[in-house]
């Protein structure tokens, strides 16, 4: 398959990790999905509290990013502001925050990153219930992502942005906040490290060796019934979304695209990335491609060496 090099947007995220990937992308905007040990529509309000589980600085390899190490609930003056300090456990939950700048005053201006001004996640602490939103803006600054039923426990939400205007123009943040949802945890073991996974009868396959601080080419292809699957449909101007989260600190990476979806026809089978992992250990993977206009949403966990 021809791509076109796309640039790749830096994130400065919360955590103990920087990941620079690229990667050939595809995703579904705002739409819920349900799948074993995920799901796909929600997330999990944050903490009032300035939550300290601050993730070291990723840097995605583009100009201006502020990787700084701060707090997870702000960066270089942005502060993700929120009131839910705990979420009923069972059913979808409106969770409401906004972003404040350096005047304390809500951000309303921002740039638009892959088709959307907020990429909004949430995970719980064992890797589980994974949801990518976009949420909407009101004109006050205050940004609503409409949570799906959350299992009982600690989770972790991210607002994913840039701004358009002030002293953080242009600069790709990421902001993170712990949340505790009511009822009694049980925790999931993490699946096992594995190039291959299962969902919605595709089957997905991960080439390639990552190794901690090293770049690598690696390559997504995507199977249904052994055939190869070329009807990929495009989506946030990509044929994959994905997102990563290391284990144990739950640090957070963006992987974005080697190539666009351009002239909007299908893509498939084989999608080409490139992978820097700067810290080693596992990471739950979660790939998100379109076809027939419904999102699927694969796990693996990657052992980085």
């Amino acid at each position: 398959m021809r791509t076109s090099p796309l640039p790749r947007r830096t994130l400065a995220l919360a955590g103990a990790a920087l990941l620079t990937t690229v990667l050939a992308a595809c995703s579904s905007s705002g739409t819920d999905h349900d799948m074993a040990g995920m799901n796909h529509g929600g997330a999990t309000a944050a903490s009032p509290s300035s939550d300290s589980h601050s993730m070291p600085g990723m840097d995605h390899g583009m100009p201006g990013a502020d990787n700084a190490g701060a707090p997870a609930d702000n960066r270089s003056g942005y502060r993700l502001a929120a009131t839910a300090a705990a979420l009923p456990a069972g059913q979808q939950t409106d969770y409401r925050f906004s972003i404040t700048g350096p005047d304390g005053k809500p951000v309303t201006a921002f740039a638009v990153e892959q088709t959307k001004q907020m990429h909004f996640y949430a995970i719980r602490s064992d890797l589980t219930g994974f949801q990518h939103l976009h949420p909407a803006m009101a004109a006050d600054g205050t940004w609503t992502a409409p949570l799906a039923a959350l299992a009982p426990g600690s989770w972790r939400t991210y607002a994913s942005f840039t701004p358009d205007s002030g002293d953080g123009k242009g600069t790709a943040m990421v902001l993170s906040r712990t949340v505790n949802v009511d009822g009694k945890a049980e925790a999931a073991a993490l699946p096992p490290a594995s190039t291959t996974a299962q969902v919605d009868g595709y089957t997905v396959t991960l080439q390639g060796t990552p190794m901690a601080n090293m770049a690598h080419p690696m390559t997504v292809g995507i199977t249904k019934d052994g055939k190869p699957v070329t009807d990929l449909q495009p989506y946030l101007d990509t044929y994959a979304h994905l997102t990563a989260f290391h284990e144990g600190d739950l640090a957070f990476a963006h992987l974005h695209p080697a190539s666009e979806a351009t002239g909007g026809g299908p893509g498939g089978p084989d999608l080409a990335f490139h992978a820097e992992f700067p810290q080693a250990g596992n990471w739950r993977l979660f790939l998100q491609f379109q076809t027939a206009g419904r999102l699927h949403t694969a796990a693996l966990t990657l052992k980085v060496g």
